[in-house]
Order: structure tokens, then C-alpha cells, then sequence
């Protein structure tokens, strides 16, 4: 599903930071991976580039059977809003529109309206305990449950990769263990192939497989007795 090889990335400044050099992973369809490693190695980067939203240096990546280096930057928003789906840290629930609407914001981008859109949507809100919460504003939730909005709107327009960027991170850790068991759950449930960037070590310990990043590479992790995944 997710084919990187030799895969290198430099933020250009008065002083060039190279994030990280001829990095290679591989990631099976249907396959929940979790990435750790210390604040700055370049997890959130990694994930911008599964997803697109930057480019690397050199080496090749492949998604879903897609080569970036063919594609423009209309083809990966394309791609993005057709076979991805994300869940962030910080939510980035719209607060002037209702949960469904915010739900519904992957299907509308894809001019997907009508009966089918809204009971695919009012399935997702089911599957993640948000059963009736449609009509309800973004400011009558709690963080656990806007993560769990975030999750459904994710899911909703079943991508074939899910990336979620520290999701428990604003959370207490009584709903970070409910997110993150809905999140891979919803995952496994709609055949999508995950990749989950934390220091948690609950998040870590729910993957099929946990990955650290560090100075020099990717490696195959396993996991400690401490809470927290550096």
C-alpha cells in the first residue's frame, strides 16, 4: 500500500536542516502501524509526505499503487480527498458547522449529497458512540468527543489510508485509550491501512507493528513498561 525507497527531505534556511536521508519503509494493505521516536525527528514530516502535502528531496514513493513523482499537485489533491483520510492532533473540527456537517466535508468534496451521503454519515457517528449528535455544534462537545467526530469524518468516504498525527495528544488519558481503540477499530473495520504517529504508548501498543524514527532511519521498535514512546 505505502512504498517509500531511499527517501530523503532538507528545510532550506540560512542553516539547511536535513530531517532525515534515504529512508525506506514499507507498509502492507490493511496493515495499523504506529510511528514513534523523540519531538523533531520528523514524524509529522513523514506523514506530509505519504499524504502529499510536501515533496521530497529524492527517492521515490509510492501509495495505493500511485507514484508521486508522476503527479502534480492537482493530482495528489485528488488523491488526498479521494483515497486518504486524516486525524489530527488539534481536532480541526469546523466549529459553524453541525457534527454531520463536519462529518459529511470529505463526501461533499467529492460532490457526494443526498440520502446515501447522510446515511453513510449517520453510520460513522454511530460507529463512534456519536449516535443521535448529528444536529449538535462543535462547542457542545468535549475534546473525546471531537476526536471521535474527527475519526468519523476520516472514515467517512472510506480511503484506503488513514494518517493521524498525535491524536491523543489534547486528550485526558481516560479518552485517549476510548480514541484510540475507536480509531483502530474503525480502521480495521473499513479495510484501511493506518499509520498513527504518538508518544503514547497505549496508541503504540494497540499497532499490528510499531516503527521508530530516528536520526538514522526506521527501525522495528518494542514497546517498554513507561507511558509515554520518545
Amino acid at each position: 500500500m505505502i512504498e517509500l525507497h531511499a527517501l530523503s527531505r532538507t528545510y532550506a534556511g540560512a542553516v539547511p536542516r536535513r530531517v532525515f536521508d534515504r529512508l525506506s519503509m514499507t507498509v502492507s494493505r490493511g496493515e495499523y502501524v504506529a510511528l514513534v521516536g523523540p519531538s523533531g525527528v520528523g514524524k509529522s514530516t513523514l506523514l506530509n509526505l505519504i499524504a502529499g502535502l510536501e515533496r521530497p528531496d529524492s527517492g521515490t514513493l509510492v501509495v495505493d499503487g500511485v507514484d508521486f513523482a508522476t503527479c502534480d499537485d492537482e493530482a495528489l489533491t485528488a488523491l488526498r480527498r479521494s483515497r486518504m483520510g486524516f486525524v489530527f492532533q488539534a481536532f480541526h473540527v469546523l466549529p459553524y458547522l453541525s457534527v454531520a456537517a463536519n462529518v459529511a466535508l470529505p463526501l461533499a468534496l467529492q460532490q457526494r449529497h443526498g440520502a446515501q451521503a447522510d446515511a453513510r454519515v449517520a453510520a460513522m457517528l454511530e460507529s463512534v458512540g456519536l449516535a443521535g449528535r448529528g444536529d449538535a455544534r462543535p462547542a457542545e462537545l468535549s475534546g473525546g468527543e471531537l476526536q471521535r467526530v474527527a475519526i468519523a469524518r476520516a472514515l467517512v468516504h472510506r480511503p484506503a489510508i488513514v494518517l493521524a498525527d498525535e491524536p491523543t495528544g489534547n486528550l485526558d488519558p481516560a479518552a485517549a485509550r476510548q480514541v484510540i481503540a475507536l480509531l483502530r477499530d474503525a480502521v480495521k473495520r473499513e479495510g484501511a491501512t493506518g499509520i498513527v504517529a504518538t508518544h503514547s504508548r497505549v496508541a503504540a501498543a494497540s499497532a499490528d507493528r510499531v516503527l521508530r524514527l530516528a536520526a538514522d532511519g526506521l527501525h522495528a521498535h518494542a514497546l517498554g513498561g513507561a507511558d509515554d514512546v520518545d
